[in-house]
């Protein structure tokens, strides 16, 4: 049986494992444990083809236990006999239960004698929250992990990876990548590295060699094997910018048919992952104080968008986007924020008030830290006059509200309350 590049490249140690550095990078949990040999059952949650089944193999590999993989909605308690009966004769066993959120009750019932024991390592992996969707029983004998998007450098160095290894995978092949089609692999994916390699495999030992006996990997192959059309690109290679920015600017211009448009050739090339950053970033930079609720409810999409991948992602995309273009806007606390860090790089602030210092250590009544604060709740209105900045800058304003939105309306009454009650 041939099995898929994506298969055959799959770590065989945390070392070598891509991305993400936040659970098997130096110091961190996963590796940790592993080090350490103090493994416990987890669960691993996150979009498809970004790792899970890779750190559980690779965690196998790293401490010579057996390795054995499982899906919960398949196989049944025969299954899961099997295992243990395994684990009975050979110590531990590394299982990798896939779907997890769909153990039933009797699979369930069956599983955690033996991981209270611990002859049996579960490492569950999905794509639903596990806080929302797994058993409580099973969570509670678990540690949870969330895994990240893949960043593209990380797929990029799979590629070559694959591209250079004569065991595994395509290094006995004269191979030429563009960098173009490169790009198109890696963007086009939304950061699912099973179907980047596979999508290369196809393309590899599809392609006829030129007559310089090298197979040359253009975009046009590239396209044709995934299935993906790359984003137009200038002659500078700047097109998949040029989309971004448009996305974002016909956002900001209250353009829902354009914004629309936009995200459209982003995710016709897959890159679902360009699409949740700019919008989230947009309804922070772009909606902000003038309508806060449509910054949580662009959050909420983005995260439906990634949980459901695409292309149904699209669904709660085009809600948030058109909600964002005819929603109010406002900059100021991005302008806010930057004006005060503009203060902090070029000006000499001076040194924080001493009665807003720390006051909780010996010695600083003597300094006269914290002594002469003034506690805003014993006063009428939760509120009493004071000065919060340094002295250097005690009369600087960063913060213009604007009036766009209800919402910032409201703010400006309050802060102009403030700001005159200061005066007086």
């Amino acid at each position: 049986m041939q099995q898929p590049l994506a298969y055959k490249m799959r770590p065989k140690t945390i070392d070598d494992i891509v991305g993400q550095e936040h659970l098997v990078g130096p110091g961190k949990i996963i590796r940790r444990m592993v080090n350490a040999k103090l493994l416990s059952s987890m669960i691993l949650y996150g979009p498809p083809g970004i790792g899970k089944t890779s750190i559980a193999s690779a965690i196998a590999g790293s401490t010579k236990y057996a390795f054995r993989t499982l899906n919960a909605a398949t196989d049944g308690q025969k299954e899961l006999k099997i295992v243990a009966e395994e684990a009975k004769l050979s110590g531990t066993v590394v299982l990798l239960l896939d779907e997890i959120h769909r153990l039933n009750k009797t699979k369930q019932d069956f599983l955690l004698p033996l991981l209270e024991q611990g002859s049996i390592i579960l490492i569950g992996a999905t794509t639903e929250n596990p806080y929302i969707n797994i058993n409580p029983a099973i969570r509670s004998r678990t540690q949870i992990f969330e895994l990240k998007p893949l960043q593209e450098k990380d797929l990029k160095k799979a590629v070559f990876r694959a591209l250079s290894d004569k065991e595994n995978g395509l290094g006995n092949l004269n191979l030429k990548l563009d960098d173009n089609a490169l790009e198109l692999l890696v963007t086009s994916s939304n950061g699912d590295l099973r179907t980047i390699l596979n999508g290369l495999e196809l393309a590899a030992k599809s392609t006829k060699p030129g007559t310089d006996e090298i197979i040359h990997l253009t975009l046009e192959v590239i396209q044709e094997s995934i299935q993906k059309k790359a984003i137009t690109a200038d002659k500078d290679g700047d097109g998949h910018y040029d989309v971004v920015s448009a996305f974002q600017k016909s956002i900001r211009g209250s353009d829902a048919n354009a914004a629309l448009h936009y995200m459209g050739r982003l995710l016709e090339a897959g890159d679902l992952i360009s699409v949740v950053r700019r919008l989230t970033v947009c309804a922070y930079e772009d909606i902000g104080l003038a309508n806060p609720q449509a910054c949580a409810r662009t959050v909420e999409a983005t995260q439906a968008a990634l949980s459901l991948g695409l292309p149904e992602a699209r669904i709660p995309l085009s809600v948030a986007i058109i909600d964002l273009c005819l929603s109010p806007k406002s900059n100021s606390a991005m302008e806010a924020i930057d004006a005060a860090i503009s203060d902090i790089q070029t000006k000499d602030i001076g040194s924080i008030p001493d009665h807003l210092k720390d006051a909780h250590y010996s010695g600083a009544k003597k300094l006269g830290h914290g002594t002469d604060y003034k506690y805003p709740h014993n006063y009428p209105n939760d509120w009493i006059d004071q000065q919060y900045l340094p002295d250097k800058i005690k009369s600087q304003s960063y913060y213009t509200p604007k009036t766009t939105g209800k919402y910032e309306q409201a703010l400006k009454l309050q802060y102009d309350k403030i700001n005159q009650a200061h005066k007086d």
